[in-house]
């Protein structure tokens, strides 16, 4: 395939040949879920068709296959995030279900006491909110917020002012999913770090769209859906440092955790499988690892160069139009959210939808950030590797066609 071969690109997404309303459908939803290639699709169907069968106990010929299948694939995620050992890679339903298994196992190891601090930002999507919330009930520590400011970028001065020797965790975003803002987390984990805190990085709107280094950013723990990276729904990971996931409890019991059970007592199972209890999503681990290589093959930098540019365009092309409020940073990253002047962003969602284009509306499961800016909610358009600048311009002329229709 030629250098970003964008009709190629967009020739391995089925979905998008297909119209809404009677329009070819322009989707510009994908902060929130993703297009799936043929080569996902494949991958799924391939696991279902030829090798179907649970894993990691059966002797026979396909439950051999799905479990080397599975742990081949947990061995590409490893690859991806430049893990040192895929067993530091844990398999989960998503980015959710990975805050709150860390939560979990934390508040179970008693690793929080009154007085302590658990560091967060006001950018958080409420999975990187209430799980923490949820750990400070149970604890008595308290929740601290690093408060953003008017341009979306977070207050890095209140933040140094924030951690002390009793933070215990900082848990972060990479990329906010509401604003685009793309967070200094390899600089704020050096900081927390050296007032011994452990760090944990909430990775959901950073996976799809630049190199991740574990190794480099130096977090302890590191979560996302694949969902948002070109695989399907209901999986997730949790990568996290070897030494620490060794020392923690698990967090649910059943099979696969297990080394040995008796009604006396039982042995837990080493990493990953600590983690993994019952029957796993193999299918949806093996779509992951072929979404990770479909993206690798296609070079992130090309994805992340071709995404800056129809950011720039939007924001540009948006900027014209009366009334238009545009919120986030100028360095925002795949997402662009924007509010009408007297119009609400439902309303302009809905007629957008009409139109043929798929774009977010409401506050995005941030609630405390939409407070911040005195919003109920914004429109927001998140592009991905298979969208156009024709689709852009799309985007910006119903804009300012529903505009009209409603004021």
């Amino acid at each position: 395939m030629p250098a970003y071969d964008l009709a190629a690109i967009r020739a391995q997404f089925p979905i998008l040949s297909r119209e809404v309303h009677g329009k070819p459908l322009v989707y510009l939803d994908n902060a929130a879920t993703s297009q799936n290639p043929t080569a996902v699709l494949d991958a799924s169907r391939r696991y279902y068709e030829e090798i179907n069968a649970n894993i990691h106990r059966g002797t026979h010929h396909l439950s051999q296959s799905a479990t080397a299948a599975h742990e081949e694939a947990r061995i590409t995620v490893a690859r991806h995030l430049n893990s040192p050992t895929p067993d530091e890679i844990i398999f989960t339903s998503g980015t959710t279900d990975s805050i709150n298994l860390v939560a979990s196992i934390l508040g179970l190891a008693g690793h929080f006491a009154p007085g302590d601090e658990i560091l967060i930002s006001h950018l958080e999507h409420h999975s990187n909110i209430v799980p923490w919330q949820m750990l400070c009930e149970r604890s008595g520590a308290k929740l601290k917020v690093i408060p953003v400011l008017n341009d979306g970028t977070l207050d890095l001065e209140a933040f140094h002012a924030l951690l002390s020797e009793r933070t215990n965790l900082l848990a972060i975003s990479h990329v906010s999913n509401a604003f685009g803002t793309v967070n200094p987390v390899k600089e704020m984990i050096v900081s927390a770090k050296a007032q011994g805190a452990l760090t944990l990085i909430d990775g959901a709107q950073s996976i799809p769209h630049q190199t991740i280094d574990v190794q480099d950013l130096d977090a302890d723990f590191y979560a996302f859906s694949g969902h948002k990276v070109y695989a399907p729904t209901g999986i997730g990971v949790l990568y996290g440092r070897y030494k620490i996931l060794d020392a923690l409890p698990p967090w649910r019991g059943g099979g696969e955790m297990i080394k040995k059970v008796s009604f006396e007592g039982t042995t837990y199972n080493s990493l990953p499988f600590k983690y993994e209890a019952g029957t796993p999503n193999i299918e949806g681990a093996i779509a992951l690892a072929a979404a990770l290589n479909w993206i690798n093959d296609l070079g992130l930098d090309a994805i992340h160069d071709h995404e800056a540019a129809l950011i720039q365009q939007a924001a540009a092309a948006l900027s014209t139009l009366d009334g238009i409020q545009l919120y986030g940073p100028s360095d925002r990253a795949a997402s662009l959210s924007f509010n009408l002047e007297g119009i609400h962003h439902y309303d302009l969602g809905t007629l957008l939808d009409q139109m043929g284009i798929a774009v977010r509306t409401g506050h995005h499961c941030c609630q405390p950030l939409m407070d911040r800016f005195g919003i109920t909610g914004t429109i927001r358009a998140s592009f991905a590797a298979y969208n156009t600048a024709e689709e852009v311009s799309q985007l910006a002329a119903a804009v300012e066609k529903a505009a009209s229709m409603l004021r």
